[in-house]
């Protein structure tokens, strides 16, 4: 009954050194509570702060209503490596119902955001000239401004660190903090994103494109579907990529179900037993961490070719797998390298087609070339496959076997190709014979003999009174 991730994938044979290795990778990647409990009360310190300081600020009326909504793979439980990567949705609320227009050949992922109504409330000062439409600029510049307002006098409960603004990234609507020691301030301890959102009134519907998905009734059942669909959701300030954006493009809106899928993944099963009890427990957190292992793996050794890949790429083809494979016994500790295998035959499946539908917005291809190019697209591929056929070496510690490299294209029109690095070897020390090590030793007792014997002689030619006596 288990259902094949792809048409014409077929899952490879798994051995049983294989199946060691995931499991043995899938402990390493458990995080302990000693290890996460001193970031979380620091990021937690650090965010309640930041909402007194919002709530207190009068410069600034729009803000002072914020609250948070943790949201990322640490609240979501399934954060790999150390606890270093947080993400805070700062929540601003809206004074009425919103019109939200989406945005065409974005099929549903980006919008112009505006007010139904004309208002005097304080969220007129990040109005567009209309007075309707909300600036996602202006809204970003704002907040880093409070952002780095509040990081100047913040103290670090107990002076041993230092928060710091980094550099803004391109096309991010983040503000990104990091955790640095005071006496060595070149190591980052801790980041932590906190990203705008704006709330959309839980009195309106999702927009058309939202309205098809999730697809979990198999999964969770129509009347959880009812239950995630009357959910509130919210748009961040993030503009679409590329260049010679429109006017409205730039201003854009992107649509975000973050809250949700961090429902989903914790409360994950067919039945509401699942992962009550040891007795319960299944692998599918496990499987999703090692693909993001993986990603990341593949990231850092192809950081250019495979720019265009994120982990929210694994998170989509996750939760489409889940909702396929929805049965709890499909997904037994037992069965964790298949499952896992399963999966990334899935994410190899959708990069070979070029189709990941958005899991909440699915006439939304994320695999579409406007925002992961064809050469990506062809190059993760061949990595995925080639990882498949050399035992996964990304998720297995050091071995003294040539590491795998994918290439890049020299142009457009060449493919990538799969080639095995070179390694230097280490030459032995020249052994010689025996017979040549004898020759030279005679030769060498000859030489020292002969000069003895010619300093006796000089000695004797000219002391001989010497010699005499």
């Amino acid at each position: 009954g288990d259902e094949n991730p792809t048409p014409g994938y077929e899952l490879a044979p798994i051995t049983p050194e294989l199946a060691r290795w995931i499991r043995l990778r899938s402990q390493d990647l458990k995080l302990r509570q000693s290890d996460r409990q001193w970031a979380v009360d620091l990021v937690n310190h650090l965010r309640d702060s930041l909402l007194v300081f919002l709530k207190n600020s009068d410069e600034q009326p729009y803000f002072q209503s914020a609250s948070v909504l943790n949201s990322g793979s640490y609240y979501e439980m399934v954060k790999i490596h150390n606890p270093n990567e947080f993400d805070m949705m700062l929540k601003l609320q809206s004074p009425s119902r919103l019109k939200m227009t989406e945005l065409d050949q974005y099929h549903g992922l980006f919008y112009e955001v505006a007010l139904s109504r004309p208002t005097r409330s304080h969220i007129r000062s990040f109005l567009l000239e209309d007075g309707l439409t909300i600036s996602a600029s202006k809204i970003i510049r704002e907040m880093h401004r409070l952002v780095r307002k509040f990081i100047s006098t913040y103290k670090v409960p107990g002076n041993s660190w230092r928060w710091v603004v980094k550099r803004k990234r391109p096309n991010s609507p983040a503000v990104t903090l990091s955790l640095l020691e005071v006496d060595n301030g070149k190591e980052e301890l801790l980041s932590v994103d906190v990203v705008p959102a704006l709330e959309v009134p839980s009195s309106q519907s999702w927009p058309l494109a939202a309205r098809a998905g999730p697809d979990v009734n198999n999964w969770l059942g129509k009347k959880t579907r009812r239950s995630l669909t009357h959910q509130t959701c919210f748009f961040v300030p993030k503009k679409p990529p590329g260049r010679n954006l429109s006017e409205a493009a730039k201003e854009s809106w992107r649509i975000s179900f973050s809250h949700i899928e961090k429902e989903l993944i914790k409360t994950h099963g067919n039945k509401r037993t699942c992962c009550e009890s040891s007795a319960t427990k299944c692998c599918r957190k496990q499987c999703f961490k090692l693909l993001k292992c993986l990603i990341e793996g593949l990231k850092k050794r192809y950081p250019q070719e495979l720019d265009a890949l994120c982990s929210y790429h694994g998170k989509t083809v996750f939760l489409h797998t889940l909702s396929i494979r929805a049965q709890d016994s499909l997904w037994t500790l037992h069965h964790l390298p298949a499952c896992f295998m399963h999966l990334l035959g899935a994410l190899e499946g959708h990069a070979r087609s070029g189709l990941l539908p958005h899991f909440f917005v699915p006439s939304s291809n994320l695999f579409a070339a406007l925002t992961f190019p064809r050469k990506a697209l062809v190059f993760l591929t061949e990595a995925l496959e080639e990882q498949r056929r050399q035992g996964l070496p990304l998720l297995m510690p050091p071995a003294p076997a040539p590491p795998l490299a994918v290439h890049s294209p020299s142009n457009s029109q060449s493919q990538p190709s799969i080639v095995v690095q070179q390694t230097h070897v280490i030459q032995s020390p020249i052994i010689q014979p025996l017979k040549v090590i004898e020759t030279k030793a005679l030769v060498k007792m000859f030489n020292i003999l002969a000069l003895v014997v010619a300093l006796v002689c000089v000695v004797c030619y000219l002391c001989p009174s010497v010699v005499g006596k």
